[in-house]
């Protein structure tokens, strides 16, 4: 599920945390009167009520004159790059240049804001207007403060959050069988399936569809039994393994390919994996995992299989740098010649919109990681003929 990811802003000890842990109803974030006490972006998931599930950003405060004020202005000013709105803090009618700044950040980046005039039980208290933006008084010491704050949530929070996201819901209808093979290998996590294939089976039931689920090893026998499908779904790195063995009338995708078309630039993608023919010796590849996870196994798809398997269709020596979880991108994309995202099933569709526009940007192809191992295994043009129906 898609969840709004809400950036806190403001001058330090401007009452972020106390917003937040009324918003949360508990306390998730740290108060305190000595500056800096936040020093990093912290994330609390949350419900919030009328809108639905949230993750709220605490981020250290943006006037921070601290020893490492610098370096945590820096690591609040990249969560840019991940939320949907934000709500900037003020201080008893008091913004800061650097308040000033970050609101005309957002308007660039068209992410919505609105403002908190914090402090209204305080003596002293200031009235604040800004523009045509909405600027609401408020206290951290009055629960029916909390009330507003949720209808100005509710009004900014942007529509494609609200949209439902297509995955199989185009393709399938009530009683099609559709065979989903999930290798269970070194790579995969001890005692569960990856987000992919629980969401593609959620997906299957809600439109009264049939989700068969099997290893590589069992699709050959169950094939034999003749049934009807309508599409296998893969785990990408055994396309070539599935392509032999599956007769050319039956439709083959993965999960990484689904996840590209409902949350990337499907058609970026296309064209970008055509660079791949281009590549040179020691060209350089960005590899963006979008998760943060533990790749010591040999079995890692983005860190081991997927540069091998470039190497070996180009044959040509490639240098790969790796970017885990939502760690920020080089900001110098033009060195690269190519940049590989994973599917994205763990980040919202804007964080991946936003990773695939810095790209654009700056002119370099990018592709996705089943579209490109389709496009080395040379079933491409099979993989994505589903959708072209």
């Amino acid at each position: 599920m898609e969840r709004l990811h809400i950036g806190i802003y403001g001058s330090v000890n401007s009452g972020k945390s106390s917003l937040i842990n009324r918003l949360a109803g508990q306390n998730i974030a740290i108060v305190s009167a000595t500056a800096g006490t936040t020093a990093d972006a912290v994330k609390k998931t949350i419900e919030l009520e009328g809108i639905g599930p949230a993750v709220l950003i605490d981020t250290a405060g943006i006037n921070d004159e601290t020893a490492l004020g610098a370096a945590r202005v820096g690591a609040t000013l990249n969560t840019l790059d991940i939320i949907d709105m934000a709500i900037i803090v003020a201080d008893s009618g008091h913004l800061t240049p650097r308040d000033i700044d970050l609101a005309g950040a957002l308007k660039e980046r068209k992410i919505p804001f609105f403002i908190i005039n914090n402090k209204s039980d305080l003596p002293g208290f200031k009235p604040l207007s800004f523009g045509d933006n909405d600027v609401l008084p408020f206290s951290a010491m009055n629960a029916a403060d909390i009330k507003p704050v949720l209808a100005l949530i509710k009004k900014h929070k942007p529509a494609h959050l609200s949209q439902k996201q297509i995955l199989l819901d185009d393709i399938v209808g009530r009683g099609d069988i559709v065979v989903l093979v999930a290798p269970i290998d070194d790579a995969a996590p001890a005692g569960r399936l990856i987000l992919p294939q629980v969401n593609a089976i959620r997906n299957l039931l809600d439109n009264h569809a049939v989700a068969i689920v099997l290893q590589p090893g069992e699709l050959a026998a169950f094939l034999k039994q003749n049934v009807k499908i309508k599409l296998v779904v893969v785990d990408s790195q055994v396309f070539k393994e599935v392509n032999e063995i599956l007769p050319r009338e039956i439709p083959l995708t993965s999960f990484s390919i689904l996840f590209a078309r409902m949350k990337g630039d499907f058609n970026l993608y296309l064209e970008g994996v055509k660079a791949i023919d281009k590549l040179k010796d020691g060209d350089n590849i960005l590899i963006l995992e979008s998760c943060t996870h533990s790749a010591t196994t040999c079995a890692d798809i983005g860190r081991v299989k997927l540069p091998a398997l470039l190497q070996k269709k180009t044959g040509k020596k490639l240098n790969f740098k790796i970017i885990p979880g939502l760690d920020s991108l080089p900001q110098d994309l033009s060195a690269y010649a190519l940049v590989l995202q994973c599917g994205g099933c763990m980040v919202t569709r804007n964080q991946l919109m936003t990773r695939i526009s810095r790209a654009r940007e700056a002119g370099v192809p990018i592709t996705n990681y089943g579209i490109a191992i389709a496009y080395c295994s040379g079933i491409l043009d099979r993989v994505i003929e589903i959708f072209r129906r």
